[in-house]
């Protein structure tokens, strides 16, 4: 399974901008689309989970790892997808779902989670140890997360040898990175990645070779309302940092938003991992509350998702700020697409299945064209499966697209 990500890697390493996207995201839309576009262009994906989203208690999906792989394979089986160009990934593995607890408990969940997720049949592992538990400071030292991020790789090891660690951990606070005083997102410092990984390499002994990926983070960031775009001028020196490490490559957390041209710049600095979710959820929720605004009446599917996302406020609540106007806007709107949490829902669900069912498949041209625009319509033409599916498909490939970027030899 990992063999394409480590060849990604060499060539990366040998000075080829490439990259592989990593979607992290459980919404079935947003899979089977992403999945569809990488069969149409011959390419491997990575699909990843959360341990948070994902564990041996259900997570806030209520499926577990097994379940997910499952879910994942039934979609891609429906779309006529090869099985054998995914790649599945866990996101955030370690204690953090449990972190209330005394570190002894909440690793002792962690074991039973990496676990579940190796015999499931994740390969991409990344392992994240650096938050601490009850009685323990926030953030935990190189050493003290080396330390319990190598007890959950020897775990992984006893379930399989075809395993890739990801390691480190610089990814943004709850609520978003912090701007500088100049408003830019600052970048990892190259001293303290090169730091980071000695650790990990140390501490995992023989198991040191399955480590492919160093996370840090290259000045790209997303909030509520604004984007914060690679600034190109600038090269952090990953790729020094990392230079006597030539099987291992760097991973972007957070690129969702960011401009087409962005990624090949990435791939440039050493990110051949680059991951997307929010970007994509948010693209699914355009497309369906543009195809609300559509129908008569409108916006019953917009009224659905307020009362819903206004009853059970937990998901974006500390998240968004402001006067009520702009709460609204953001819980809709907002680029952190907290919204994507309500979507299972079962009122959620059957609101959109209604949308689908109120939408004939002779949409006025002129009326889909000024609410999707001429790009959308022109991918929809090339998909399959109702007019309505067509388009939200479309919309979600369009977001993906440029991960998907071909460099010329």
């Amino acid at each position: 399974m990992t063999h394409a990500l480590r060849s990604i890697i060499q060539k990366n390493r040998a000075g080829t901008p490439v990259a592989i996207p990593s979607v992290c995201s459980a919404h079935p839309d947003v899979l089977r689309a992403s999945l569809v576009l990488a069969e149409r262009l011959d390419r491997q994906i990575v699909i990843e989970s959360t341990s948070n989203q994902v564990n041996q208690d259900g997570g806030y999906t209520g499926i577990t790892p097994e379940g997910f792989i499952r879910f994942v394979y039934d979609i891609a089986d429906r779309a006529n997808v090869a099985r054998e160009r995914i790649i599945f990934g866990g996101d955030h593995l370690g204690p953090q779902a449990w972190r209330s607890m005394f570190a002894d408990a909440a690793m002792d969940k962690a074991r039973v989670l990496v676990r579940d997720y190796v015999k499931a049949g994740f390969g991409k592992i990344h392992l994240d140890c650096s938050e601490g538990c009850a009685g323990e400071a926030p953030q935990l030292t190189d050493d003290q997360t080396a330390e319990r991020s190598a007890d959950l790789a020897r775990v992984c090891a006893e379930e399989s040898d075809d395993l890739l660690f990801v390691v480190g951990t610089e990814v943004p606070p709850p609520g978003g990175a912090r701007a500088d005083e100049d408003g830019d997102i600052p970048p990892t410092n190259a001293q303290d990645a090169a730091a980071t990984l000695k650790a990990h390499i140390d501490t995992f002994g023989d198991l040191a070779p399955s480590i492919g990926g160093l996370v840090v983070q290259p000045g790209v960031e997303f909030g509520p309302t604004d984007v914060h775009h690679l600034p190109f001028s600038r090269d952090p020196g990953f790729l020094a940092a990392i230079a006597d490490h030539p099987t291992v490559c760097l991973e972007a957390h957070s690129t969702d938003y960011q401009r087409p041209y962005t990624f090949v710049r990435l791939a440039e600095l050493g990110f051949a991992f680059q991951k997307v979710g929010p970007a994509l959820t948010f693209a699914y929720r355009q497309a369906v509350y543009a195809l609300d605004a559509l129908r008569k009446p409108s916006g019953v599917l917009r009224a659905t998702m307020e009362e819903l996302m206004m009853s059970d406020p937990k998901y974006w609540q500390g998240h968004y700020h402001g006067d009520t106007d702009s709460l609204r806007r953001q819980r809709h709107f907002g680029l952190a697409d907290r919204i994507r949490y309500y979507w299972p829902q079962p009122k959620a669900q059957s609101a959109v299945q209604q949308l689908l069912s109120d939408t004939p498949d002779s949409l006025s041209e002129a009326a889909v064209r000024a609410a999707f625009g001429t790009t959308t319509l022109e991918r929809a033409e090339k998909l399959s499966g109702s007019h309505a599916q067509r388009l939200i498909d479309a919309q979600i490939e369009l977001a993906l697209d440029p991960y998907f970027f071909e460099v010329s030899s």
